[in-house]
């Protein structure tokens, strides 16, 4: 079975997070990288997007 990735639009609508804090917070390190599907399209693992929140709630992440 393949991870389930999340686009961008539910990275959003799950993190509450804007696109370009998304892409800021991926450039400093605190947000997971995301992941090629093609030339023009990216995601990210939504197993990345869960422990990335989990993590916020245990107050370990930045």
């Amino acid at each position: 079975m393949q991870p389930l990735v999340l686009r961008r639009r539910a990275v959003e609508q799950m993190t509450g997070l804007s696109r370009s804090t998304i892409y800021a917070k991926m450039a400093d390190g605190t947000f997971p990288k995301q992941v090629k599907l093609g030339k023009r399209a990216v995601a990210w693992r939504e197993s990345d997007i869960v422990e990335w929140l989990n993590s916020l709630e245990s107050g370990s992440a930045a």
